[in-house]
């Protein structure tokens, strides 16, 4: 037997795993998602990703069909089935199928669907090593267009940047705000070390608020380190001493070099280091 996915309800196939053509996030990206980890079989900070992911349907007036007890037992029962403790889940609402036309109202019944799969890391030497990464000429999403803080299935603002950093031989690329500022990687959040103290940009510079980049900000007061979020530019990341990514694929992965520039001694800091072992302690919990 196979992988399974849950669609509505059913436990189905990976391979008969399918939904309508005329489902509007088919056509047109309007739905919602969430990625998740778990971790020696517990699903980690799941009740803060269903949260959000009912956050981002309200935000887009998108009623998730089911309450959140519900989901959550969706999640575990699809884990159970894939017999898998260590697994990326994705949950995906979507609008539904409907007319061929942007009104959602012509949507009769949003779709859910629960994939668990192995996960896959960036490769062990980047965490090792710290990743080489560039800024990105693509601006992020207007909160005023799109917010951010809606994890919407709409990625081709982060994929557009995405590919600039694959045509620069990179896997990741730092995204500027409309103001300038850095807001957020294409698929991570980002902090920055300099003289001893963590920042990161703020909810205002137009960011999705990461679980993990919770979680990173509440080890670093248990670690006794002084964070502060603040507008960064490019310059905060040139002269920075440390820089490392938060997602919840990525966990928490080091960066050494920004457009060509070397940060601190060109290897992982200290801080970074502490921060990432403690995160692994956490996880393993």
């Amino acid at each position: 037997m196979g992988l399974k996915v849950y669609i509505d309800g059913q436990l189905v196939e990976k391979e008969d795993a399918k939904i309508s053509v005329f489902d509007h996030g088919v056509l047109y990206g309007d739905g919602v998602f969430e990625g998740i980890r778990a971790y020696n079989g517990k699903v980690f900070r799941m009740k803060k990703h269903i949260d959000r992911l009912y956050d981002s349907a309200a935000a887009i007036e998108l009623a998730v069909p089911i309450n959140k007890q519900e989901l959550a037992d969706a999640i575990e029962q699809t884990l159970k089935a894939n017999k898998l403790t260590d697994a990326y889940i994705r949950v995906i609402v979507t609008r539904g199928s409907g007319n061929l036309g942007l009104n959602p109202r012509t949507c009769r019944q949003p779709c859910i669907i629960i994939i668990t799969d192995s996960i896959t890391l960036y490769p062990v030497e980047l965490y090792e090593n710290g990743m080489h990464i560039i800024t990105a000429a693509t601006v992020r999403n207007h909160p005023n267009a799109l917010d951010p803080k809606i994890k919407s299935m709409n990625y081709l603002n982060n994929i557009l940047a995405k590919i600039e950093a694959l045509n620069a031989g990179k896997m990741e690329a730092v995204m500027m705000n409309s103001n300038g500022y850095v807001a957020e990687c294409t698929g991570d959040n980002i902090f920055i070390v300099k003289d001893g103290i963590i920042n990161t940009p703020p909810s205002s510079a137009g960011i999705l608020m990461g679980i993990t980049r919770g979680v990173v900000i509440e080890l670093t007061a248990k670690s006794g380190f002084q964070l502060f979020e603040s507008n960064l530019t490019r310059y905060d990341l040139y002269s920075a001493d440390e820089c490392f990514l938060t997602g919840t694929a990525a966990e928490l992965i080091p960066v050494v070099n920004i457009d060509g520039r070397q940060l601190g001694t060109g290897k992982p800091g200290p801080i970074t280091l502490t921060l990432l072992d403690e995160f692994h302690k956490l996880v393993r919990k």
